[in-house]
């Protein structure tokens, strides 16, 4: 199979960085490679660190890099370790982060990997191969209780309460094991009026489950703190999310970073209190209408920046 990459908001995200000739920068997403390729194209004397935690990324991306010079380095890590893999490497600030959060292109159309409702595959959703615990193993083990909570907090699934008791229930009589089999579970849980709705019915709860599978959403809070902490002055965070969960834990720290909280009734700015960031783009930066046209996935793609400036 040839596997396709199609980086979102590519210009838009790395125009963000300024990028510098002799800069350091850090891709938290390696993924295909897109975003680390241009970054890399516009160094001499930098360095790239790219952050990716699945095998199969790393080896797509690591010939494309190669092709454009060695100044790079790739972290087989998730990016919730970024401050600790890079002091390690005696980088303690840096002058660019970009994240841009969610599954690969290429990983959806690998069928074996079940992050894509699409192929008839096993429940997996794992993004590092690595780890023993997949989506199977919570959709066979949790609770009815647990599986309507990730479903309505992480799919934001209006009807997870139903498609958790019909999971409960199918799973007595033989585990769930496959993508379709799931996928048809849910199509049963859901009103008719809501299966004639554009959009494919499973969407929401195979987010959820890939959301849960890899703690995407607390790694996230982590990750975006220490790459906030990491940036030297001027230095730029750059985040492209896929979905309202990712950009409102982005949206929320970049305006906590950006935001004076004075206790009440002083009348001036104590010591301690002081603003070192600013917002780059104060509404979010939407895909282009040619880039909409060109690529399906970008249509809920968002992209935010912050600077440190102090």
């Amino acid at each position: 199979m040839e596997l396709k990459h199609y980086s979102v908001l590519l210009n838009e995200s790395i125009d963000m960085l300024n990028i510098k000739n002799d800069g350091i920068y850090v891709d938290c997403t390696l993924g295909g490679g897109g975003h680390s390729s241009l970054i890399l194209s516009k160094l001499s004397n930098g360095h790239l660190y790219a952050f990716d935690q699945d095998i199969d990324a790393i080896n797509i991306a690591r010939p494309r890099l190669e092709a454009i010079s060695n100044n790079f380095t790739i972290i087989k890590s998730n990016f919730v370790n970024i401050k600790e893999e890079l002091n390690e490497l005696g980088i303690t600030k840096v002058d660019g982060i970009i994240f841009d959060l969610g599954v690969s292109s290429f990983q959806f159309d690998i069928p074996e990997r079940g992050f894509s409702y699409r192929f008839d595959s096993p429940l997996d959703m794992r993004m590092n191969k690595e780890i023993d615990f997949s989506a199977y193993d919570i959709v066979n083990s949790y609770s009815q209780e647990e599986l309507s909570k990730i479903f309505f907090e992480y799919g934001e699934e209006k009807f997870s309460r139903n498609i958790a008791k019909n999971i409960v229930q199918s799973r007595k009589v033989k585990p769930i094991e496959t993508t379709f089999e799931l996928v048809e579970i849910i199509r049963k849980s859901l009103p008719a009026a809501v299966l004639r709705k554009q959009g494919h019915p499973a969407k929401q709860v195979f987010q959820a489950l890939r959301i849960e599978v890899n703690h995407e959403l607390d790694y996230l809070k982590d990750a975006l703190k220490d790459a906030l902490e990491l940036l030297d002055i001027n230095g730029v965070l750059s985040v492209i999310t896929f979905h309202s969960l990712e950009d409102r834990i982005v949206k929320n720290i970049f305006k906590e970073k950006v935001t004076l909280n004075l206790p009440k009734g002083i009348p001036f700015i104590p010591e301690g209190y002081e603003i070192n960031y600013e917002l780059i783009n104060k509404n979010v930066i939407l895909p282009s209408e040619k880039e909409l046209d060109e690529n399906n996935r970008s249509h809920s793609a968002k992209l935010r920046g912050i600077r440190k400036i102090k």
